[in-house]
Protein backbone atom coordinates (compact mmCIF):
# COMPACT_ATOMS: atom_id res chain seq x y z
CA UNK A 1 0.00 0.00 0.00
CA UNK A 2 1.22 3.49 -1.18
CA UNK A 3 2.19 5.28 2.26
CA UNK A 4 0.16 9.40 1.44
CA UNK A 5 3.29 11.36 2.71
CA UNK A 6 1.37 14.92 1.37
CA UNK A 7 1.16 16.36 5.16
CA UNK A 8 4.77 15.33 6.31
CA UNK A 9 8.02 17.29 5.80
CA UNK A 10 10.27 17.43 3.51
CA UNK A 11 13.46 15.58 3.85
CA UNK A 12 16.53 17.36 2.33
CA UNK A 13 19.91 16.31 2.51
CA UNK A 14 20.02 18.91 4.56
CA UNK A 15 17.63 17.48 7.25
CA UNK A 16 19.63 15.15 9.29
CA UNK A 17 17.30 12.18 11.09
CA UNK A 18 16.95 13.20 14.45
CA UNK A 19 19.40 11.69 17.55
CA UNK A 20 18.64 10.82 20.52
CA UNK A 21 21.54 11.14 23.32
CA UNK A 22 21.57 9.10 26.15
CA UNK A 23 20.88 11.01 29.27
CA UNK A 24 23.96 12.46 31.43
CA UNK A 25 24.96 11.40 35.03
CA UNK A 26 23.38 15.31 36.13
CA UNK A 27 20.11 13.90 34.62
CA UNK A 28 19.65 10.78 35.72
CA UNK A 29 21.09 11.81 39.24
CA UNK A 30 18.76 14.88 39.46
CA UNK A 31 15.63 12.97 38.34
CA UNK A 32 16.30 9.99 40.40
CA UNK A 33 16.12 12.41 43.55
CA UNK A 34 19.78 11.25 44.63
CA UNK A 35 21.34 13.85 47.18
CA UNK A 36 24.85 11.93 47.21
CA UNK A 37 26.81 9.93 45.25
CA UNK A 38 29.12 6.72 46.02
CA UNK A 39 32.17 6.95 42.83
CA UNK A 40 32.79 4.07 43.65
CA UNK A 41 35.80 1.36 42.08
CA UNK A 42 37.65 -1.95 43.37
CA UNK A 43 40.77 -2.44 43.82
CA UNK A 44 42.32 -5.87 41.74
CA UNK A 45 41.96 -7.06 45.79
CA UNK A 46 38.70 -6.46 44.79
CA UNK A 47 37.99 -3.63 47.94
CA UNK A 48 35.71 -1.25 46.86
CA UNK A 49 36.93 2.22 47.08
CA UNK A 50 34.63 5.39 46.88
CA UNK A 51 34.07 9.44 47.34
CA UNK A 52 30.79 10.70 48.69
CA UNK A 53 30.01 13.22 45.79
CA UNK A 54 27.32 16.08 46.75
CA UNK A 55 24.55 16.28 43.87
CA UNK A 56 25.95 20.16 43.82
CA UNK A 57 29.19 18.79 42.37
CA UNK A 58 27.84 16.20 40.60
CA UNK A 59 28.60 18.03 37.10
CA UNK A 60 32.09 18.18 38.58
CA UNK A 61 31.89 14.39 38.73
CA UNK A 62 30.49 13.88 35.39
CA UNK A 63 33.04 16.58 33.58
CA UNK A 64 35.86 15.81 35.20
CA UNK A 65 36.05 12.37 37.82
CA UNK A 66 37.18 12.21 41.21
CA UNK A 67 40.54 11.85 42.39
CA UNK A 68 42.33 9.36 44.76
CA UNK A 69 45.39 9.01 45.59
CA UNK A 70 45.80 5.33 43.85
CA UNK A 71 48.52 3.88 46.52
CA UNK A 72 46.34 4.00 49.45
CA UNK A 73 43.47 2.88 47.90
CA UNK A 74 45.34 -0.17 47.81
CA UNK A 75 46.82 -2.60 45.20
CA UNK A 76 46.74 -0.13 42.32
CA UNK A 77 49.75 -0.64 41.03
CA UNK A 78 50.69 2.80 42.23
CA UNK A 79 53.68 4.41 44.51
CA UNK A 80 53.13 7.11 46.99
CA UNK A 81 54.92 9.93 44.34
CA UNK A 82 52.82 8.70 41.25
CA UNK A 83 50.00 10.97 39.86
CA UNK A 84 46.52 11.01 41.20
CA UNK A 85 44.02 7.98 40.37
CA UNK A 86 40.86 9.57 38.59
CA UNK A 87 37.66 7.60 38.97
CA UNK A 88 35.44 8.16 35.71
CA UNK A 89 31.97 7.35 36.16
CA UNK A 90 30.16 5.56 34.03
CA UNK A 91 26.68 6.75 33.62
CA UNK A 92 25.28 3.68 32.80
CA UNK A 93 25.84 1.84 35.76
CA UNK A 94 24.34 4.73 38.21
CA UNK A 95 22.27 2.84 40.78
CA UNK A 96 19.91 4.81 43.50
CA UNK A 97 20.14 2.82 47.02
CA UNK A 98 17.56 5.02 48.63
CA UNK A 99 17.15 1.52 50.75
CA UNK A 100 20.76 2.36 52.31
CA UNK A 101 19.96 6.19 53.20
CA UNK A 102 17.64 8.38 51.47
CA UNK A 103 19.21 10.25 48.09
CA UNK A 104 21.98 7.98 47.74
CA UNK A 105 23.38 6.41 45.12
CA UNK A 106 26.44 4.27 43.75
CA UNK A 107 27.74 4.75 40.27
CA UNK A 108 30.91 2.30 39.34
CA UNK A 109 34.02 4.32 37.77
CA UNK A 110 36.67 3.55 35.56
CA UNK A 111 39.98 4.95 36.89
CA UNK A 112 42.29 7.13 34.83
CA UNK A 113 45.72 7.67 35.39
CA UNK A 114 47.45 11.39 33.77
CA UNK A 115 43.91 10.99 31.19
CA UNK A 116 44.12 7.60 30.18
CA UNK A 117 42.52 4.50 31.12
CA UNK A 118 44.83 2.90 34.36
CA UNK A 119 45.57 -0.74 33.59
CA UNK A 120 45.63 -1.82 36.45
CA UNK A 121 41.60 -1.34 37.42
CA UNK A 122 39.83 -4.38 37.33
CA UNK A 123 36.74 -2.65 34.99
CA UNK A 124 39.32 -1.65 32.34
CA UNK A 125 41.05 -5.00 32.07
CA UNK A 126 37.53 -6.46 31.94
CA UNK A 127 36.56 -3.84 29.43
CA UNK A 128 39.48 -4.75 27.03
CA UNK A 129 38.83 -8.20 27.09
CA UNK A 130 34.86 -7.71 26.45
CA UNK A 131 36.46 -5.61 23.56
CA UNK A 132 38.18 -8.49 22.33
CA UNK A 133 35.27 -11.12 22.40
CA UNK A 134 33.48 -8.56 20.55
CA UNK A 135 36.43 -8.63 17.62
CA UNK A 136 35.00 -12.49 17.59
CA UNK A 137 31.94 -11.15 16.74
CA UNK A 138 30.51 -12.17 20.35
CA UNK A 139 29.31 -10.86 23.67
CA UNK A 140 29.23 -12.51 26.97
CA UNK A 141 26.28 -12.91 29.69
CA UNK A 142 27.16 -13.89 32.61
CA UNK A 143 25.37 -14.98 35.75
CA UNK A 144 26.68 -14.93 39.58
CA UNK A 145 25.67 -16.39 42.81
CA UNK A 146 26.21 -14.62 45.72
CA UNK A 147 26.81 -17.06 48.33
CA UNK A 148 27.94 -15.62 51.69
CA UNK A 149 27.69 -16.32 55.45
CA UNK A 150 26.15 -13.90 58.24
CA UNK A 151 28.58 -13.84 61.59
CA UNK A 152 29.31 -12.19 64.52
CA UNK A 153 33.06 -12.33 66.39
CA UNK A 154 32.53 -12.67 70.03
CA UNK A 155 35.74 -12.97 72.04
CA UNK A 156 37.85 -12.83 68.89
CA UNK A 157 35.64 -16.20 68.07
CA UNK A 158 33.56 -16.56 64.76
CA UNK A 159 30.23 -17.29 65.33
CA UNK A 160 26.76 -17.66 63.82
CA UNK A 161 24.83 -14.57 63.62
CA UNK A 162 21.52 -16.56 64.40
CA UNK A 163 22.28 -18.87 67.10
CA UNK A 164 18.88 -21.21 66.72
CA UNK A 165 21.14 -21.85 63.27
CA UNK A 166 22.51 -25.18 64.71
CA UNK A 167 20.90 -27.79 62.90
CA UNK A 168 23.06 -30.58 61.78
CA UNK A 169 21.32 -30.39 58.19
CA UNK A 170 20.83 -26.76 57.55
CA UNK A 171 20.55 -26.37 53.56
CA UNK A 172 17.19 -25.19 52.25
CA UNK A 173 15.33 -25.33 56.16
CA UNK A 174 12.73 -23.36 56.10
CA UNK A 175 13.07 -22.23 59.91
CA UNK A 176 16.57 -20.75 59.78
CA UNK A 177 15.16 -18.53 56.10
CA UNK A 178 12.51 -17.35 58.33
CA UNK A 179 14.22 -16.10 61.16
CA UNK A 180 15.84 -14.23 58.52
CA UNK A 181 13.08 -13.17 56.83
CA UNK A 182 13.41 -9.61 57.96
CA UNK A 183 17.44 -9.29 56.22
CA UNK A 184 16.39 -11.76 53.41
CA UNK A 185 13.50 -9.66 52.00
CA UNK A 186 15.20 -6.10 52.31
CA UNK A 187 18.56 -7.28 50.29
CA UNK A 188 15.36 -9.10 47.69
CA UNK A 189 13.14 -5.78 47.74
CA UNK A 190 16.65 -3.73 47.32
CA UNK A 191 17.29 -5.98 44.47
CA UNK A 192 13.70 -6.03 42.55
CA UNK A 193 13.52 -2.34 42.90
CA UNK A 194 16.78 -2.27 40.99
CA UNK A 195 15.16 -4.07 38.42
CA UNK A 196 17.73 -7.19 39.05
CA UNK A 197 15.02 -9.49 38.84
CA UNK A 198 15.87 -11.21 42.17
CA UNK A 199 14.14 -15.25 41.71
CA UNK A 200 15.70 -17.08 44.61
CA UNK A 201 16.78 -16.73 48.21
CA UNK A 202 17.60 -20.17 50.36
CA UNK A 203 19.56 -20.98 53.04
CA UNK A 204 22.50 -22.88 52.40
CA UNK A 205 24.79 -25.86 53.33
CA UNK A 206 26.64 -24.25 55.95
CA UNK A 207 25.08 -22.90 59.26
CA UNK A 208 24.44 -18.83 58.85
CA UNK A 209 25.12 -19.42 54.85
CA UNK A 210 22.61 -17.84 52.20
CA UNK A 211 22.62 -17.22 48.64
CA UNK A 212 19.91 -14.96 46.69
CA UNK A 213 20.28 -14.77 43.26
CA UNK A 214 19.42 -12.48 40.38
CA UNK A 215 19.04 -12.61 36.84
CA UNK A 216 21.77 -12.62 34.47
CA UNK A 217 22.96 -9.92 32.41
CA UNK A 218 25.95 -8.75 30.07
CA UNK A 219 29.57 -9.21 32.12
CA UNK A 220 30.26 -5.66 32.74
CA UNK A 221 26.82 -5.14 34.47
CA UNK A 222 27.04 -8.61 36.08
CA UNK A 223 30.19 -7.65 37.79
CA UNK A 224 28.80 -4.27 38.30
CA UNK A 225 25.92 -5.62 40.30
CA UNK A 226 28.00 -8.15 42.49
CA UNK A 227 30.34 -5.54 43.66
CA UNK A 228 26.95 -3.58 44.69
CA UNK A 229 25.35 -6.06 46.26
CA UNK A 230 27.98 -7.25 48.55
CA UNK A 231 28.07 -3.69 49.32
CA UNK A 232 24.57 -4.07 50.12
CA UNK A 233 24.74 -7.30 52.22
CA UNK A 234 27.33 -5.82 54.15
CA UNK A 235 25.84 -2.00 55.20
CA UNK A 236 21.97 -3.81 55.50
CA UNK A 237 23.65 -6.51 57.90
CA UNK A 238 25.27 -3.94 60.11
CA UNK A 239 21.93 -2.27 60.47
CA UNK A 240 21.06 -5.66 62.71
CA UNK A 241 24.03 -5.84 64.07
CA UNK A 242 25.24 -8.70 62.01
CA UNK A 243 28.53 -9.19 59.74
CA UNK A 244 28.32 -10.75 56.06
CA UNK A 245 31.28 -12.47 54.80
CA UNK A 246 32.37 -13.70 51.43
CA UNK A 247 35.67 -15.15 52.70
CA UNK A 248 35.70 -18.99 50.96
CA UNK A 249 36.67 -20.83 53.85
CA UNK A 250 35.49 -19.01 57.45
CA UNK A 251 34.87 -22.18 59.56
CA UNK A 252 36.83 -25.20 59.16
CA UNK A 253 33.95 -27.66 59.49
CA UNK A 254 31.69 -26.07 57.23
CA UNK A 255 31.35 -25.65 53.39
CA UNK A 256 32.66 -22.65 51.99
CA UNK A 257 31.19 -19.81 50.18
CA UNK A 258 31.06 -19.64 46.21
CA UNK A 259 31.20 -17.31 43.62
CA UNK A 260 29.62 -19.78 40.79
CA UNK A 261 29.62 -17.82 37.53
CA UNK A 262 27.14 -19.19 34.40
CA UNK A 263 28.65 -17.69 30.72
CA UNK A 264 27.61 -17.70 27.57
CA UNK A 265 27.92 -16.59 24.31
CA UNK A 266 26.12 -14.87 22.17
CA UNK A 267 26.03 -13.41 18.37
CA UNK A 268 23.67 -11.69 16.42
CA UNK A 269 21.95 -14.48 15.66
CA UNK A 270 21.01 -15.28 19.34
CA UNK A 271 22.56 -17.82 21.72
CA UNK A 272 25.82 -19.75 20.41
CA UNK A 273 25.74 -22.17 22.83
CA UNK A 274 23.01 -24.55 21.82
CA UNK A 275 22.76 -27.48 19.50
CA UNK A 276 20.17 -30.28 19.30
CA UNK A 277 22.56 -32.22 16.81
CA UNK A 278 25.26 -32.78 19.93
CA UNK A 279 26.38 -36.67 19.73
CA UNK A 280 27.39 -35.95 23.24
CA UNK A 281 24.22 -35.12 24.40
CA UNK A 282 24.54 -31.81 26.67
CA UNK A 283 22.89 -30.37 23.19
CA UNK A 284 25.67 -27.63 22.90
CA UNK A 285 27.25 -26.72 19.76
CA UNK A 286 31.25 -27.09 18.68
CA UNK A 287 31.57 -23.60 19.95
CA UNK A 288 30.35 -24.31 23.55
CA UNK A 289 33.02 -27.44 23.92
CA UNK A 290 35.36 -25.52 22.30
CA UNK A 291 34.62 -22.58 25.33
CA UNK A 292 34.60 -25.44 27.57
CA UNK A 293 37.97 -26.62 26.43
CA UNK A 294 39.85 -23.71 26.55
CA UNK A 295 38.76 -23.11 30.16
CA UNK A 296 40.05 -26.70 31.24
CA UNK A 297 42.82 -26.19 29.64
CA UNK A 298 43.40 -22.82 31.57
CA UNK A 299 42.02 -24.09 34.53
CA UNK A 300 44.89 -24.10 37.05
CA UNK A 301 45.57 -20.31 35.92
CA UNK A 302 42.35 -19.20 36.15
CA UNK A 303 42.40 -20.59 40.05
CA UNK A 304 44.77 -17.32 40.91
CA UNK A 305 42.05 -14.80 39.73
CA UNK A 306 38.62 -16.83 40.49
CA UNK A 307 40.16 -18.11 43.66
CA UNK A 308 42.76 -15.39 44.59
CA UNK A 309 43.65 -15.96 48.74
CA UNK A 310 45.63 -17.99 50.51
CA UNK A 311 42.18 -19.14 52.36
CA UNK A 312 40.78 -19.95 48.98
CA UNK A 313 42.41 -22.85 48.99
CA UNK A 314 40.85 -24.00 52.35
CA UNK A 315 37.83 -24.39 50.25
CA UNK A 316 38.54 -26.53 47.03
CA UNK A 317 40.80 -28.53 49.67
CA UNK A 318 38.46 -29.45 51.76
CA UNK A 319 37.80 -33.31 52.04
CA UNK A 320 34.86 -33.11 53.93
CA UNK A 321 32.67 -31.06 56.11
CA UNK A 322 30.08 -31.25 58.82
CA UNK A 323 27.46 -31.85 55.73
CA UNK A 324 29.31 -34.89 54.24
CA UNK A 325 30.15 -32.36 50.93
CA UNK A 326 32.34 -29.79 50.12
CA UNK A 327 30.59 -28.37 47.04
CA UNK A 328 33.61 -27.21 45.90
CA UNK A 329 35.78 -28.90 42.52
CA UNK A 330 39.30 -30.28 43.28
CA UNK A 331 39.61 -31.58 39.19
CA UNK A 332 39.10 -29.45 36.36
CA UNK A 333 36.52 -31.85 34.95
CA UNK A 334 33.23 -30.76 33.05
CA UNK A 335 30.15 -32.61 32.96
CA UNK A 336 25.87 -32.17 32.64
CA UNK A 337 24.12 -31.60 35.79
CA UNK A 338 26.79 -32.56 38.62
CA UNK A 339 27.71 -30.36 40.50
CA UNK A 340 30.93 -31.93 41.31
CA UNK A 341 32.52 -30.85 38.77
CA UNK A 342 34.50 -27.75 37.94
CA UNK A 343 32.79 -26.96 34.93
CA UNK A 344 29.08 -27.87 35.37
CA UNK A 345 26.36 -28.14 32.09
CA UNK A 346 23.13 -27.57 33.65
CA UNK A 347 21.35 -26.87 30.72
CA UNK A 348 21.98 -26.34 26.62
CA UNK A 349 22.87 -22.80 27.31
CA UNK A 350 25.09 -21.78 29.55
CA UNK A 351 28.37 -23.51 31.57
CA UNK A 352 28.49 -22.93 35.03
CA UNK A 353 32.23 -22.57 36.15
CA UNK A 354 32.47 -23.40 40.03
CA UNK A 355 35.78 -23.30 40.68
CA UNK A 356 35.31 -19.29 41.70
CA UNK A 357 34.56 -18.14 45.81
CA UNK A 358 33.37 -15.57 47.45
CA UNK A 359 37.04 -13.41 47.55
CA UNK A 360 37.09 -13.75 43.92
CA UNK A 361 37.27 -9.62 42.12
CA UNK A 362 34.32 -10.46 39.93
CA UNK A 363 35.98 -8.31 36.92
CA UNK A 364 39.37 -10.46 37.01
CA UNK A 365 36.93 -13.53 37.46
CA UNK A 366 35.21 -12.80 34.26
CA UNK A 367 37.81 -11.53 31.89
CA UNK A 368 39.91 -14.35 33.08
CA UNK A 369 37.21 -17.00 32.11
CA UNK A 370 36.47 -15.29 29.25
CA UNK A 371 39.86 -15.09 27.95
CA UNK A 372 40.44 -18.93 28.71
CA UNK A 373 37.15 -20.09 26.88
CA UNK A 374 37.63 -17.41 24.01
CA UNK A 375 41.21 -19.23 23.65
CA UNK A 376 39.37 -22.35 23.31
CA UNK A 377 37.25 -21.18 20.61
CA UNK A 378 39.89 -19.69 18.47
CA UNK A 379 42.17 -22.92 18.85
CA UNK A 380 38.88 -25.16 17.91
CA UNK A 381 39.62 -27.33 21.19
CA UNK A 382 37.62 -30.20 22.45
CA UNK A 383 36.92 -31.27 25.96
CA UNK A 384 36.39 -34.79 25.11
CA UNK A 385 34.15 -37.02 26.68
CA UNK A 386 32.68 -35.72 29.99
CA UNK A 387 35.02 -36.50 32.85
CA UNK A 388 34.41 -38.26 36.36
CA UNK A 389 36.47 -36.18 38.32
CA UNK A 390 39.32 -37.67 40.03
CA UNK A 391 42.53 -37.59 37.64
CA UNK A 392 45.77 -36.68 39.32
CA UNK A 393 46.35 -35.02 35.98
CA UNK A 394 43.49 -32.63 36.21
CA UNK A 395 43.96 -31.59 39.99
CA UNK A 396 43.73 -27.98 40.71
CA UNK A 397 45.94 -26.10 42.47
CA UNK A 398 46.51 -27.13 46.23
CA UNK A 399 47.75 -23.43 47.68
CA UNK A 400 47.36 -19.86 46.75
CA UNK A 401 51.94 -20.06 45.79
CA UNK A 402 50.91 -23.02 43.29
CA UNK A 403 47.54 -20.75 41.45
CA UNK A 404 50.64 -17.98 41.02
CA UNK A 405 52.87 -20.71 39.96
CA UNK A 406 50.38 -22.00 36.92
CA UNK A 407 49.43 -17.86 36.53
CA UNK A 408 52.69 -16.87 35.66
CA UNK A 409 53.57 -19.83 33.35
CA UNK A 410 50.26 -19.00 31.34
CA UNK A 411 50.32 -16.81 28.56
CA UNK A 412 46.50 -16.01 27.47
CA UNK A 413 46.11 -15.60 31.17
CA UNK A 414 48.57 -13.24 31.64
CA UNK A 415 48.04 -11.46 28.20
CA UNK A 416 44.82 -11.29 29.67
CA UNK A 417 45.55 -9.18 32.90
CA UNK A 418 48.44 -7.20 30.48
CA UNK A 419 45.24 -6.24 27.87
CA UNK A 420 45.25 -2.51 28.72
CA UNK A 421 49.05 -1.89 29.47
CA UNK A 422 52.39 -4.59 30.69
CA UNK A 423 53.33 -4.99 34.28
CA UNK A 424 49.80 -6.18 35.96
CA UNK A 425 49.98 -9.75 35.42
CA UNK A 426 53.49 -9.24 37.42
CA UNK A 427 52.63 -7.23 39.72
CA UNK A 428 49.40 -9.86 40.55
CA UNK A 429 51.41 -12.46 40.88
CA UNK A 430 54.05 -10.55 43.22
CA UNK A 431 51.43 -9.16 45.52
CA UNK A 432 49.58 -12.79 45.86
CA UNK A 433 53.04 -14.22 46.75
CA UNK A 434 53.28 -11.61 49.38
CA UNK A 435 50.09 -12.45 50.66
CA UNK A 436 50.60 -16.05 50.87
CA UNK A 437 54.01 -15.64 52.74
CA UNK A 438 52.89 -13.55 55.51
CA UNK A 439 50.24 -16.38 55.95
CA UNK A 440 53.21 -18.38 55.94
CA UNK A 441 55.01 -16.87 58.39
CA UNK A 442 52.45 -16.14 61.10
CA UNK A 443 52.54 -18.75 63.50
CA UNK A 444 49.10 -20.34 63.98
CA UNK A 445 47.08 -22.28 66.88
CA UNK A 446 47.36 -25.25 64.74
CA UNK A 447 50.93 -25.46 65.15
CA UNK A 448 50.75 -24.55 69.11
CA UNK A 449 48.68 -27.57 69.57
CA UNK A 450 50.49 -29.83 67.16
CA UNK A 451 53.92 -28.56 68.39
CA UNK A 452 54.44 -27.28 71.89
CA UNK A 453 54.43 -30.29 73.90
CA UNK A 454 55.49 -32.92 70.72
CA UNK A 455 59.25 -33.18 71.47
Amino acid sequence: MAVDTSEAAPITETSPPAETSSPTLSEVAHASGTTFILALFVTLSGKPCAKLVPIQAVKQLEDDGVGFAGYAAGHMGQEPKDSDLVAIADVSSFTPIPFVKPGLAIVHCDPHVDGKPWPYAPRVILKEQLRKAAELGMSVNVGAEIEYFLVNRVDGELVTADRGDTSANPCYDARDVTRMYDHLTEISEAMNTLGWGNYANDHEDGNGQFEQNFDYADAMTTADRVITLRYLLSVIAEKRGMQATFMPKPFTTRTGTGLHMHLSLWNDAGAVFPDADDEQGLGLSPTAYAFVAGILEHACALQGLIAPTVNSYKRTGATATASGATWSPRYATYGGNDRTHYLRIPDKNRVELRGGDGSANPYLAAAGAIAAGLDGVRRGLHPGKPGSGDSPSEMLPMTLLHAMDALEKDSVLTDALDAAGPGVAEYFAKTKREEFFEWHNTVSSWEIDHYLTAF
